[in-house]
């Protein structure tokens, strides 16, 4: 796997039920590296703190793999990498094979797998509309957060290698399935709220489904 494009966004103003609001979800391939701090990426616009950026999502990656689906879907969008507001775009990242906890060396910086994304309706606005979330969460491929564990620079043609597997985990295609899923399947909430990449207060929320 290895960095096709880093992306990072200025404030965009957006109208939502008839308030102004702001977003970073417009991201642009960037000319020069791009520096991963613990908390988010040095010049990108993070709007809602609540929901974005911090340790847990301080650099999200998505895969160039999938842009191919949802260009088909939306042809006349501007595809561009950054495009699903994530900040690096992979090559051959599959989410059936990342693990909740895995370390990995990403140019200068080392990262750990955290959580999914999950779409809200600035995503929806982005594409056009917000059934725009629906597709995203049947497509089951979200990209994922990661942990900063060792600050550094990354760069296009940067590789994103395995340093440590972590034990008794789940992909992050599975957290995302069981995110969203009727029927939960108890063995992955257990997974789930026994690792401690993921946040507490998202495993104390999966622990009240046990």
């Amino acid at each position: 796997m290895n960095v096709l494009s880093t992306n990072t966004a200025k404030p965009t103003s957006i109208i939502w039920n008839g308030k102004k609001l702001t977003t970073g979800i417009y991201k642009m391939p960037t000319k020069t590296p791009i520096y991963l701090r613990k908390d988010g990426v040095d010049g990108d616009e993070v709007s809602d703190k609540k929901v974005h950026g911090g340790e847990f999502k301080a650099c999200y990656i998505f895969s160039h793999d999938h842009y191919a689906h949802w260009k088909t879907k939306y042809p006349n969008l501007d595809w561009k990498y950054g495009m699903f507001g994530e900040n690096i775009t992979l090559s051959n990242l599959n989410e059936k094979d990342i693990h909740i906890g895995d370390i990995y060396k990403l140019g200068n910086a080392l990262v750990q797998i955290t959580q999914p994304r999950e779409p809200c309706f600035k995503f929806g606005l982005k594409f056009g509309n917000q059934y725009a979330l629906k597709e995203f969460i049947e497509f089951g491929f979200p990209g994922t957060y990661v942990r900063i564990l060792q600050e550094g620079f990354v760069e296009q043609g940067d590789a994103f290698e395995l340093v440590e597997r972590a034990e008794n985990s789940l992909t992050t295609w599975q957290f995302f399935d069981l995110l969203f899923s009727k029927d939960k399947n108890k063995t992955l909430i257990k997974l789930a709220i026994n690792n401690d990449a993921l946040p507490l207060r998202k495993r104390e929320k999966l622990k009240k489904l046990l």
